[in-house]
């Protein structure tokens, strides 16, 4: 479910993938990644903290992470 103003969205073969979702996770410095045993999971809780600060972007293949802006 996204947040108010804010949505991620990850390809599931990067979900899924241990050391990009670890990455994930350390780059994020709101929290919204949290690398699990089975892979990623995206904390909703933390969506609209999101800052936009494209690190998710640079730390994950091209075009695998999106971050939407659900306003105008």
């Amino acid at each position: 479910m996204p947040g108010e103003f804010i949505d991620v969205q990850v390809d599931a073969a990067v979900a899924s993938d241990p050391e990009i979702a670890k990455k994930l996770e350390e780059v994020c410095p709101v929290s919204i990644f949290v690398a699990e045993p089975s892979g990623l999971r995206i904390a909703e809780e933390n969506l609209d903290e999101c800052v936009l600060c494209d690190l998710c972007l640079a730390a994950a293949p091209k075009g695998k992470v999106r971050i939407i802006k659900l306003y105008e």
